[in-house]
């Protein structure tokens, strides 16, 4: 796959300590450092929206990011994977279309990023909130192994039988998605004019009527 590589990738945590620290991500200042345009839901979504965390490469340049729409999602539940008849939320990733290039250190060479690492965000970042909470914690991290080994293998077959096409309006033109449905929530992945790559996750909001767009101004995801 033509990625940065699952550890360069940051991906959320999948043990909810991130969301479970919303002063820790709700600051704009990361997000201002990016060279790259930040893409949500378009205006035809009305409801709350909310930063979550960027990555960052070994030298600190910021290189994707995510920022939420709907419902803040919680690990917490009474059922087997969060309170999916509860919470409606959207999340979209957006990432930098880098070419390959050198590592800081000059000693090699990082590899390009594509629509499969933004699929590859998006599955991981819906694991993150999807995970049985109720499961054991002896058995919790293979079940998490397995199944980000899963979001991988998936993110790098975009022509494969597990994923569909889906068209929807970027910045108001219409644009071709890789889209794919689970127990867990669904996920899709496409790239824009901007140069960037876009992935997205939600539950309990259709994938079928969002619209992407540039966002203006990302203080207001960072207004309470």
């Amino acid at each position: 796959m033509e990625t940065t590589s699952r550890v360069g990738a940051q991906a959320p945590a999948a043990d909810g300590t991130a969301q479970a620290m919303p002063s820790a991500r709700r600051t704009v200042d990361s997000y201002l450092l990016a060279p790259f345009p930040w893409y949500g839901l378009d205006e035809a979504f009305t409801g709350q929206r909310w930063l979550m965390q960027v990555g960052t490469a070994a030298d600190g340049a910021v290189e994707h990011g995510s920022i939420g729409h709907g419902d803040e999602p919680s690990v917490r539940s009474d059922g087997p994977f969060g309170n999916s008849d509860k919470e409606r939320f959207a999340v979209v990733v957006t990432v930098a279309a880098n070419p390959v290039r050198r590592s800081p250190d000059g000693t090699g060479l990082l590899e390009a990023t594509s629509v499969s690492s933004a699929a590859w965000l998006a599955g991981v970042g819906l694991l993150s909130f999807t995970w049985p909470s109720q499961m054991d914690h002896s058995l919790r991290d293979d079940w998490l192994d397995q199944q980000t080994e899963t979001a991988w293998v998936l993110a790098d077959d975009l022509q494969g039988e597990d994923w569909s096409t889906l068209s929807l309006p970027v910045d108001g033109v219409p644009t071709s998605f890789h889209y794919r449905e689970s127990e867990f929530g669904w996920v899709l992945a496409g790239s824009t004019k901007e140069g960037v790559h876009l992935g997205a996750y939600g539950r309990g909001m259709s994938a079928y009527g969002l619209g992407f767009s540039v966002v203006k101004d990302i203080h207001e995801y960072a207004a309470d």
